[in-house]
């Protein structure tokens, strides 16, 4: 990709740069996900001591609150012409 002569290009313009940053991402997912067997978690209740947890926990939250957004635009959506033309 190349750019105008009077256009500064960002780093993350690159293609192979951002391949980097996501095959950096996946190895750090990876290490964790190995290493937290061997790492005691000292939570206040117990069912944050199951390992995953945090990660499930995550991933719901997450799914809910898309849930919750999709259920209030249901609500809250207007007309492409609401506010007149």
């Amino acid at each position: 990709m190349t750019a105008p002569q009077n256009e500064r290009t960002h780093w993350l313009d690159e293609p192979g740069n951002i391949r980097k940053i996501i095959y950096a991402l996946v190895f750090i997912n990876i290490v964790i996900v190995i290493a937290g067997p061997f790492v005691h978690i000292h939570g206040h209740f117990p069912i944050e001591e199951i390992p995953g947890f945090y990660a499930i926990f995550g991933f719901v939250a997450y799914c809910s609150i898309i849930a919750g957004a999709v259920t209030l635009r249901k609500f809250i959506k207007r007309e492409e012409d609401y506010y007149g033309e």
